[in-house]
């Protein structure tokens, strides 16, 4: 009998550790207070100190535009917020960011291309980031129907015409494509995204094993459970592998071949997923979201092409 009850006392407390850790890594991973932008920084790896000439010449063009701070409610109640640059009618890209960052930030470089071609652009921060509400980060599974509401306020204001790009990074990219295999409004004319994740459980499960060199069970199988009972959602309830099978617009994708965040192989197993039209671009040598200031040439030529063979002029 004792040696019984060791046994299920060591079971006992190896749960409660692992139970521990669990909720460790899920409050510092999914609750807005404790996921800090530095943290992400760090894990991503890309040194973006070497283009803060760049991006302070392309912030200061883009901080001179007109500017107005709109707002959606979620269908969950969150008042979610916006900044949208530039009044034209015709066409307008919406733009989701990165974990821990917000939408003013992430596409400061882009701005540089979608505003001269006349775009107008609406940044929005995404739930639980920048002036948007919410306690849980959505990982794409509860954005996209965010994004929905965007969409929506889009043609409330510009118009039922109005011809509409989605471009995500990152979280964001994950975001655009999970979007893709929602009923989305045929303003949509096509989507980009750039470094997208496939779901937030391949993501952790990378991270775990590549830069904690921990197993993603049964830790992963914590969190998922703490998630649907917290936040509503699984963390493999969307994977966008799945949601680009049943896209009807087409996808444009970019990755750096060099990301160890979140590894090229998900933006392969994503391109090979999209059933309709879709373009690939692997940036040579570029870390975590750094696609485009690695190479602006081949980045903007592949996004000339997409945006080419769209309805969108």
């Amino acid at each position: 009998m004792k040696t019984v009850s060791k046994i299920v006392a060591a079971a006992a407390a190896a749960g409660a550790f692992e139970w521990a850790l669990a909720e460790y890594f899920y409050k510092r991973t999914m609750i807005r207070s404790n996921a800090k932008v530095e943290r992400t920084m760090k894990m991503a790896g890309t040194d973006w100190s070497q283009y803060e000439p760049f991006m302070k010449q392309r912030k200061e063009a883009m901080m001179a535009e007109n500017m107005e701070d709109v707002y959606v409610m979620s269908r969950d109640g969150l008042k979610l917020h916006g900044t949208l640059i530039g009044n034209n009618p015709k066409k307008a890209v919406i733009c989701f960011h990165g974990y821990t960052s917000k939408g003013m930030n992430d596409f400061i470089g882009l701005s540089g291309y979608y505003l001269p071609k006349g775009y107008t652009m609406l940044l929005v921060d995404e739930r639980a980031h920048g002036d948007s509400e919410g306690k849980y980060v959505g990982f794409g599974c509860l954005d996209r129907f965010d994004a929905l509401k965007w969409i929506s306020f889009m043609k409330e204001r510009f118009g039922e015409d109005i011809k509409l790009l989605l471009h995500g990074i990152s979280m964001g990219g994950a975001t655009v494509l999970m979007t893709s295999g929602l009923d989305i409004p045929t303003n949509v004319k096509g989507i980009i995204s750039d470094c997208g994740f496939t779901s937030a459980k391949e993501v952790f499960t990378s991270v775990l094993n590549t830069m904690y060199h921990l197993p993603a069970f049964p830790l992963l199988n914590i969190c998922d459970k703490m998630n649907q009972d917290r936040a509503g959602y699984g963390l493999d309830e969307c994977n966008a592998a799945r949601e680009v099978r049943k896209a009807k617009v087409p996808i444009l994708l970019i990755h750096g071949d060099k990301d160890t965040f979140v590894p090229v192989s998900m933006c392969h197993e994503i391109y090979q997923n999209i059933k309709g039209k879709k373009k690939k671009l692997i940036v040579e040598g570029a870390n975590h979201a750094e696609s485009y200031y690695k190479d602006q040439a081949a980045y903007e030529k592949a996004m000339d092409e997409f945006i080419g063979g769209l309805e969108i002029e």
